[in-house]
């Protein structure tokens, strides 16, 4: 019974991670889609006067952030949403079956979750970063009378299409951190799975041995029985 709520728990926990998933990697390919392939994450920029005549200030970039950030955040977000659908089937069908994981298979799942967890952290944590950094360009450190989710519907004449970058990223961020949260349960419960897999085996040898003791018991007292009777 216990190992079904083990197996229930973690059924759900990865049909939230797929979701959360799903809703961190649309707007990370949109936003892809929107900028052209370049990464806003990291972006670095100042507002500047377009000539000396014309005091109307235009942002530009310095440099773009580096694409494997936003490459990284984007293959996170697909490898952890293939694994937890998948997971989350296979699951289900032991659910089903009445089937449960093998000693090693649940200590391998530990694994993965750990490292599940490791890796999407990181994402998050870059994807925050990353952002903040992009808004505090655009809005000179906060120094700008518009906030950097009301310039999103200015247009930045960066030769791309800025009209949702904050929406984008604000979901993309809820999703990860989301994400994360859900992996972390899920490699909570695989301890814990790992952990009562563990106590079942030490119950099991100890039943063994004092098996063993009482028949070892039992074969002397009948020895001392036959030898008082010779």
């Amino acid at each position: 019974m216990a190992l079904d709520n083990f197996i229930f728990a973690q059924c759900i926990l990865y049909f939230l991670a797929f979701v959360f998933g799903f809703i961190a990697v649309v707007p990370l390919s949109e936003n892809t889609e929107d900028f052209g392939g370049k990464c806003l994450l990291f972006t670095r920029g100042m507002w500047q006067n377009e000539n000396i005549t014309v005091s109307k200030q235009r942002f530009m970039v310095e440099e773009w952030g580096p694409q494997s950030a936003c490459s990284f955040i984007t293959f996170v977000g697909i490898a952890s949403l293939i694994l937890s659908a998948v997971q989350a089937w296979r699951l289900l069908f032991f659910l089903c079956k009445g089937h449960d994981d093998s000693i090693f298979n649940a200590f391998l799942n530990l694994l993965i979750s750990s490292l599940v967890v490791f890796t999407v952290f990181l994402s998050s944590t870059i994807v925050s970063v990353g952002f903040n950094l992009w808004c505090d360009a655009v809005t000179e450190g906060g120094t700008m009378p518009s906030s950097c989710e009301d310039l999103q519907d200015t247009d930045l004449e960066l030769g791309l299409d800025n009209s949702a970058f904050y929406d984008q990223f604000a979901i993309a961020q809820f999703g990860l951190w989301a994400a994360w949260l859900t992996w972390l349960g899920i490699a909570v419960i695989a301890f814990l799975k790992v952990y009562h897999n563990y106590r079942q085996e030490d119950l099991l040898d100890s039943l063994i041995h004092e098996k063993d003791l009482l028949l070892g018991r039992s074969s002397r007292h009948s020895s001392d029985l036959k030898t008082g009777l010779i």
